[in-house]
């Protein structure tokens, strides 16, 4: 069974679903709707347009947790902050992208590569972030790793 098609593990406490058993993380019951608490309209449209982005790649989990909403299709493959008005996000991807896009990029691992993004208008989602987005979904399916 390859790591693209194994059973997912689920934590007993909180009944989030990892690709990875006993995956290290925090329970929470955070709702969604408290990430958008005392922000302008703006951070939410924002944030559905964004949600409509990775949406169009297939289905997606969303996970508010305590400080980012992350994004889960087997992996977690990309995660918001709700800032006054604008994004902070980043997208996991296989490999390193040094795009005008990305403020940071931090290596993880050898085919994790964490790259940090700030949406302010919605029409950056276009071009070298939206290619991204798509590459990110797929690291979400694990479509980056080689069958074992």
């Amino acid at each position: 069974m390859s790591a693209k098609t194994a059973k997912l593990w689920q934590c007993t406490k909180c009944g989030r679903r990892f690709a990875n058993r006993n995956q290290t993380h925090f329970c929470s019951q955070v709702k969604l709707e408290s990430h958008f608490k005392g922000k302008p309209p703006k951070t939410r449209q924002l944030y559905e347009a964004f949600l409509a982005s990775v949406r169009a790649h297939g289905p997606v989990l969303v996970l508010p947790e305590k400080t980012r909403i992350a994004f889960q299709v087997r992996m977690s493959f990309a995660a918001l902050m709700t800032r006054r008005g604008y994004l902070r996000g980043h997208l996991v991807l296989a490999e390193r992208h040094e795009k005008p896009c990305f403020h940071k990029i931090e290596t993880i691992s050898r085919r994790n590569h964490v790259h940090v993004f700030e949406l302010r208008e919605a029409g950056q989602l276009q071009g070298d972030l939206l290619h991204c987005i798509a590459e990110a979904y797929r690291v979400g399916r694990q479509e980056h790793l080689r069958s074992g």
